[in-house]
């Protein structure tokens, strides 16, 4: 247990789990359950794919990335996880609750773990928490969801269409500032750097987008989404 310090309830409720609970109210809930705090280093091992998880991590300071290796061998990274967002919350409870990807920190971070039965008991004595981790568990579902829908698209075209297009789709305009590099984006599509900008360089040839350095402008998404099929 041990009393949590104002710096760290300040953040922890700026998670989602914890929205519209004030410190006060937070410091008196996590008083009466089992938590601990944990610092890591840059690439240290958090949890690898398969572990059940018997803790609800929640980043403090930093960041992670969840990581999945296909029967290649080929890395595929399926997101970053900054502070001050849980860890894998849709699997802490369930038939299956192990984690679905190796989880890594991408810089020293720091966590805040609460076990399984504590937040259990946390969500019995406060309908909000409770409203908030089905919330939670809802929208990472449909992450999830779009993620795969995103993955199953073969070629890098095609990867790279879909990603433009629900860019697009969040700013409401065809013209982007993309907020990945080129090399962020092949690790999202766990293919190689180069190979990413030669589907940008031939997608510009064939005067689907026009890219102005970090800026993209959709000419055509009509073949955009052509690539999708």
């Amino acid at each position: 247990m041990g009393k949590v310090s104002v710096d760290v309830l300040s953040i922890l409720t700026g998670c989602p789990l914890f929205n519209g609970l004030d410190q006060d109210e937070l410091s008196m809930i996590l008083s009466g359950v089992s938590h601990q705090m944990k610092a890591l280093a840059k690439g240290e091992l958090i949890a690898l794919a398969g572990e059940e998880v018997f803790f609800l991590h929640i980043i403090i300071r930093g960041s992670v990335k969840g990581e999945m290796v296909d029967f290649a061998g080929k890395v595929i990274k399926i997101e970053d996880i900054a502070s001050p967002r849980p860890l894998a919350p849709a699997f802490l409870f369930g038939k299956q609750n192990r984690y679905p990807v190796n989880i890594i920190a991408n810089e020293k971070t720091e966590l805040i773990s609460i076990s399984r039965d504590s937040f259990l008991r946390m969500m019995q004595n406060s309908e909000l928490i409770l409203r908030n981790f089905v919330d939670n568990v809802s929208s990472r579902g449909q992450f999830l969801s779009g993620k795969i829908k995103f993955l199953s698209f073969s070629t890098i075209k095609g990867k790279l269409a879909q990603y433009l297009l629900d860019l697009s789709g969040k700013l409401d305009s065809d013209r982007l500032m993309l907020p990945l590099s080129q090399s962020r984006l092949s690790e999202l599509f766990g293919v190689a750097r180069p190979s990413v900008g030669r589907a940008i360089s031939e997608m510009n040839r064939d005067g689907i987008i026009r890219t102005e350095g970090k800026q993209v402008v959709l000419l055509d998404k009509a073949k955009l989404s052509a690539l999708l099929k």
